[in-house]
């Protein structure tokens, strides 16, 4: 078996998508750790129900276990389709009728936010804008929170679709309306990368 050593929980998913279901000790091969340094990862993905362990029986003595991608994890390390993104987002624009265009991206947005609505945790605006940021970082796209409690900012340091976003800004209206849906507040876009800023930034009203 032939593996590339992850550095980060993120390519331990990846690991488990390319090559699981693995034992503890081929990932411990892999990433050239202790199997010990190894379970505590896999206690923490598991607690995260990103993977789940299943016993093999063989012979007498204790079970094996395998450590696979359960069905959230393997939407977690799903692919990004820009392609296919771009080409949706393209032909919604073509709906001559703003207000079925509308409607249709609200449905969109509706059902986005559904998928999301129980990895964003939180109280305050400023948790759930947290909750949001862990949740897109172990997406692999870095965000963060800045500033004070009451007028907390969300940072985007790297754009979720880059292509699609150059092709049309108007992907970014989308973006603004999910969070929005998350977070329970409305949110505005303060700066943008199109429009020449080095970041994008949202901010609730």
């Amino acid at each position: 078996m032939s593996i590339d050593a992850p550095t980060s929980d993120a390519d331990l998913l990846d690991l488990l998508r390319t090559d699981g279901p693995l034992a503890v000790n081929d990932l411990a091969a892999a990433v050239d750790v202790t199997p010990t340094a190894i379970r505590q990862r896999l206690m923490r993905l598991m607690a995260q129900q990103l993977i789940e362990r299943e016993p093999i029986r063989v012979g007498r003595g204790r079970p094996r276990h395998l450590y696979r991608l359960t069905d959230k994890g393997l939407r977690l390390t799903g692919s990004n389709f820009t392609d296919l993104a771009l080409a949706l987002w393209s032909q919604l624009n073509t709906i001559e009728d703003a207000e079925v265009r509308s409607q249709l991206v609200g449905r969109v947005v509706k059902a986005l936010a559904e998928g999301y609505a129980g990895e964003v945790t939180g109280t305050t605006v400023g948790e759930k804008m947290r909750s949001l940021a862990r949740l897109l970082s172990r997406r692999r796209v870095p965000f963060s929170v800045e500033g004070p409690p009451e007028q907390p900012v969300l940072t985007a340091h790297a754009c979720p679709y880059p292509d699609l976003a150059a092709e049309d800004p108007s992907i970014c209206d989308l973006e603004k309306m999910l969070f929005s849906e998350l977070i329970g507040e409305k949110v505005d876009l303060l700066h943008c990368r199109q429009n020449g800023r080095t970041r994008c930034q949202f901010q609730p009203r």
